[in-house]
């Protein structure tokens, strides 16, 4: 009873106060209930356009980002194409970045009026204007699809590595031609895994802030979070308008939501038998070495050419001067370690995220544990408040944290890390819970029942017995916190005081003011920085695999 009381307490702090207080906000003022806020900010022309934005962009990047990874998954899983391992692994590369770093990259490229790749388009061939225009939806949209195609591909790859491959076998025996087997059987096969990985792209494009507003802004371009962040970052900026605007957001991704769940509904399909079993590859032929040029052409123009541009302008002395080797130094890397914003930015983000990652687990494992083993009567309840946060866009998250811990309820950590990290705590939460609820099940009741017959306390067959069984599923729950923590932009962006920006609100601050050497600059060192993290993290769950 302790733990649960425990879990619904911790939950009401991090996650219930800061939803109920962005609806009271919305709906109720001095107060009194008052609609008329909530009415004039969906009937405002401006936020119309950018909820419109917002579906459409989403929209296109699920159908672009669903045909990619089904068509790189297909490849990969399905083909006799060579270098597999190499693109493999070349695919979870966009991963490990935040999209925005694309975006910055594909602006220095792709800008109408000084991008590199454009004033080279025009030298060259004698053109009057720029032949690209990044600064565009359809800019947005295909950095976007570039970084959430993965999502798709990685689900669907494994389902057709599990496959049956029977059933594709016996249409064959039958005559059908492979397009046919492909649309019929294999592509229906892999709906469930297909349209799992069409929500993540789908939700993910919806609440996201990083792209629309770097590549947007400047031609007032808004979706709906970078309306929010407008709506509040301008001087006389008000939360309770923010809020009426998050509500509408949150409503757009509940609707994703459940087009979700009515997909998912109209089939599924039992691929994977007992018996160890692998799919037939597909001998591609005369196609095969073009279908290699082009899927290493696609991870060049994804992977490489961004990571390389950032790195390139990040050297340079100004921007605006051509990438050529006179004018390349390593000033203004130098200068990244004496400044006292950038040191500050490396010492938050690694603060936040590991506390974040910690905390996170063990209230994630307390949780599950409650769920899984004691179920009490509202344990529904408790999975689906702690789940929450992560299916709503971190802006309103954050603006639900702001307007409770501002001084709604006496405490005031606005400006302070600590307003981070209860929203960082709630964002993450589920990572954590989903991977402790997982291994619990694994771990037999009778194991604890066990101990207590032989004296152990509730508590104590708990620490002795339980944890030490999930202890790897705890420690891959905190690099699951981890790692997207030190690269946050979406939820930090509003909630950075003057001392405590993170390394992704201190990249986008430098761009945002100018600084567009040193902000790619600073991008190569996070790109480092999370190369690192990464390696780590692999090498400690592969040993952990061993043992």
């Amino acid at each position: 009873p302790v733990l649960t009381v425990l879990s619904f307490l911790i939950l009401v702090v991090v996650v219930v106060i800061p939803m109920v207080m962005i609806v009271y906000n919305t709906f109720f003022y001095e107060g009194k209930f008052d609609t008329s806020l909530f009415t004039q900010i969906i009937l405002d022309p401006g936020n119309v356009a950018a909820m419109w934005n917002t579906i459409k962009i989403a929209l296109l990047v699920t159908l672009f980002g669903t045909i990619i990874g089904l068509f790189f998954a297909w490849l990969l899983g399905r083909s006799d194409i060579p270098l597999k391992g190499l693109m493999r692994s070349m695919f979870t590369i966009p991963y490990m970045f935040p999209p925005f770093f694309g975006a910055m990259a594909w602006e220095l490229l792709l800008s109408p009026r000084s991008g590199y790749l454009n004033k080279w388009l025009m030298a060259t061939f004698g053109l009057s204007k720029a032949p690209f225009n990044i600064n565009s939806i359809g800019g947005i949209i295909f950095v976007e699809c570039s970084y959430y195609f993965p999502f798709v591909f990685m689900q669907v790859v494994s389902a057709l590595e599990r496959m049956d491959p029977t059933l594709e076998e016996s249409a064959r025996i039958a005559g059908a031609k492979q397009w046919y087997v492909i649309r019929r059987i294999t592509m229906p096969l892999v709906l469930p895994a297909t349209s799992a990985g069409a929500l993540l792209i789908l939700t993910s494009s919806l609440s996201h802030f990083g792209v629309p507003s770097i590549l947007g802004f400047s031609k007032k371009i808004y979706t709906l979070p970078t309306r929010i962040y407008q709506l509040i970052s301008r001087a006389s900026g008000s939360f309770r308008e923010g809020a009426a605007l998050s509500i509408l957001l949150v409503i757009v991704v509940m609707l994703a939501l459940w087009l979700q769940k009515i997909v998912l509904r109209s089939g599924s399909y039992d691929i994977i038998k007992g018996k160890s079993m692998r799919p037939m590859l597909i001998k591609l032929r005369g196609a095969k070495i073009p279908l290699l040029v082009i899927s290493l052409l696609s991870l060049v123009v994804i992977v490489v050419v961004p990571l390389v541009m950032i790195i390139l302008v990040g050297l340079l002395r100004a921007y605006g001067l051509p990438l050529k080797l006179e004018n390349f130094t390593f000033d203004n890397y130098i200068n990244l370690f004496k400044s006292k914003m950038v040191k500050d930015s490396v010492v938050n983000s690694l603060t936040l995220s590991v506390s974040a990652g910690l905390i996170a687990m063990f209230l994630g494992v307390m949780i599950a544990y409650v769920i899984q083993k004691i179920r009490p009567k509202g344990k529904t309840v408790l999975e689906i408040i702690s789940i929450l946060p992560y299916s709503i866009p971190g802006i309103v998250l954050a603006i639900g944290v702001i307007l409770s811990w501002s001084g709604a309820f006496g405490i005031n950590l606005y400006n302070t890390l600590w307003i981070i990290l209860i929203a960082y705590i709630a964002r993450y939460l589920a990572f954590s819970m989903k991977s402790a609820s997982a291994s619990l099940q694994q771990v037999h009741y009778s194991l604890e029942d066990a101990a207590r017959t032989c004296g152990a306390t509730h508590f104590e067959s708990l620490t002795d017995v339980t944890l030490p069984l999930i202890r790897p599923a705890m420690i891959s729950g905190f690099f699951l916190i981890f790692l997207p923590a030190m690269r946050e932009l979406t939820t930090s962006v509003l909630l950075y005081g003057p001392y405590t920006r993170t390394l992704g609100v201190a990249i986008y601050s430098l761009r945002s003011d100018g600084y567009i050497v040193d902000s790619s600059a600073l991008a190569s060192l996070a790109i480092v920085l999370i190369i690192i993290c990464n390696t780590v993290v692999n090498a400690i769950l592969k040993d952990r695999k061993k043992v």
